[in-house]
């Protein structure tokens, strides 16, 4: 397994506890938080796969990954904390599996036969549009679309730099860290700063 399977598989699990853990402050049963959490892991990956041609896509007959969501759904199942933790957890395991989803999103993009400008578009993809599938089961906004909100932006931008630094010749490992680091810190900047993109 090399490192960009580590990333995604890391990313799956991350979106799959964020998954989890939505259901539970919409008080699902165990099979409703299985589904959000599927949804949540997977459905970024999924469009990213059809839009680029990968059959089967990303999730078919991978054991792995889909043991690492049940796993995600059992933990959360068995923590004991209140509403506001909840919310809390939510957005840190949201920012780093943002974070993971755009490197493992552009890398396989690029093994593809994408270019670099559409592998960032890709790479967005699949770190936004399961939680944004998510997002419209349990009935909310999707982060995505919220006013203020800098989530794709911040996807965008971290991908951005990540191609930047490859083209520059940064060692490949530093370069993965700095671009989840990156997506990471804009993602909690925008929440505690207010910073938002301008009114069309």
């Amino acid at each position: 397994m090399n490192l960009i399977e580590v990333i995604i598989y890391t990313g799956i699990f991350v979106f799959a506890i964020t998954g989890a853990l939505k259901a539970r402050t919409h008080q699902m049963d165990i099979f409703g938080a299985a589904v959000v959490a599927f949804v949540t892991a997977y459905g970024g990956g999924t469009i990213r796969d059809l839009l680029i041609g990968v059959r089967p896509v990303n999730w078919v007959n991978d054991y792995l990954a889909l043991g690492l969501v049940v796993s995600a759904v059992l933990i959360v199942s068995l923590l004991n904390t209140n509403f506001t933790r909840f919310r809390r957890a939510i957005f840190f395991t949201d920012a780093i599996g943002l974070g993971m989803f755009t490197v493992g999103g552009i890398e396989r993009s690029l093994v593809y036969g994408i270019n670099e400008g559409y592998s960032v578009i890709m790479g967005v993809m699949s770190a936004t549009f399961g939680g944004l599938l998510a997002d419209m089961i349990c009935g909310e906004v999707p982060n995505l679309l919220k006013r203020g909100e800098l989530y794709a932006t911040a996807c965008a931008l971290g991908g951005v730099i990540y191609l930047g630094l490859k083209y520059y010749g940064i060692e490949y490992n530093l370069g993965l860290f700095i671009c989840v680091a990156i997506i990471v810190g804009i993602r909690i900047l925008s929440k505690r700063k207010r910073l938002r993109l301008p009114e069309i």
